[in-house]
């Protein structure tokens, strides 16, 4: 495949050579279903998701040679950034963006336009440092990496329902939107804890909670953070972010227990979700 070519919207291959690919993903979501059961350890995986632990067990499922990710403003106890020891511990040269400088949500920016701002030690050995383009990383991932990982944790999914009211919806923690279920359906307001950029916004309208909570990761360039509210509050979907220095991305019992809602959608508005509100607040007024 040439570089440069389009798998979808949300996949692009912008280098294809006998040692492998670099590959940019709108989420790490995405990375475990194009690979389904084959190796990537050619691959240097470019993903426009925060670094942390729960986007670095999809990604490292299918072994990449090195991967990328965002900062999201590092966040809560460093969350946004803790999938690079993650990595490292399964010998995946790894490193994270500043989201200042790339959209939350879109790849291809990452890639064209990201600033590295975190290494973990393998990348570093490789070269990588603070500072230097994604791209110029990401070129010295496919020379230098290509080292193997497999990760027997990588499907585990963590999901409490917090409260139930008197008609049957209920507050659920789970640590991703991509983890709703069928269940949670026009009936359940989610609390999880991924960015709310653009890639989410698939998964908040298929799965049509009655409500959700995700983290700004940031809010990041372009308010790429929090971009998905709108087009949620237009399917009919009320929402809201919390900031994420106030709860650790990749955990959504945090989002629900330690957030502050840092913005919302017209429809949360409606509701009397507000900016500053407590996240136990807010969920319950989109829940009631």
């Amino acid at each position: 495949m040439a570089a440069g070519a389009k798998l979808g919207d949300a996949i692009r291959v912008v280098r294809d050579e006998e040692r492998g690919r670099i590959l940019t993903f709108d989420s790490a979501t995405f990375v475990p279903g194009h690979y389904g059961d084959e190796s990537a350890s050619k691959d240097v995986v470019v993903a426009a998701s925060y670094a942390g632990v729960l986007c670095a067990r999809m990604i490292a499922r299918s072994r990449p040679r090195g991967a990328i990710g965002l900062d999201c403003a590092i966040g809560k106890d460093g969350a946004g950034v803790a999938g690079l020891w993650f990595y490292e511990a399964l010998d995946i040269p790894a490193a994270a963006a500043d989201v200042r400088t790339a959209e939350m949500g879109n790849g291809t920016d990452l890639y064209e336009n990201g600033i590295v701002s975190r290494v973990n030690e393998l990348a570093e050995g490789l070269g990588l440092r603070p500072g230097m383009t994604v791209a110029a990383a990401a070129a010295l991932l496919h020379e230098l990496g290509g080292r193997d990982a497999t990760d027997r944790f990588a499907d585990k999914e963590r999901r409490e329902v917090i409260h139930t009211n008197a008609d049957g919806r209920s507050i659920v923690c789970t640590d991703s939107i991509a983890f709703a279920r069928e269940e949670d359906r026009r009936r359940n307001v989610l609390c999880t804890a991924g960015h709310t950029g653009r890639s989410v916004v698939g998964y908040i309208v298929d799965s049509a909670p009655w409500g959700f909570i995700c983290s700004d990761g940031g809010i990041g360039k372009n308010d790429s953070g929090i971009t998905a509210l709108e087009p949620a509050a237009e399917a009919g979907i009320a929402g809201a972010s919390v900031d994420a220095l106030t709860a650790r991305m990749g955990d959504g019992h945090s989002t629900y227990f330690d957030g502050v809602i840092s913005a919302v959608n017209h429809l949360a508005a409606t509701k009397g979700v507000r900016v500053g509100m407590p996240a136990t607040e807010a969920a319950r007024l989109l829940l009631d």
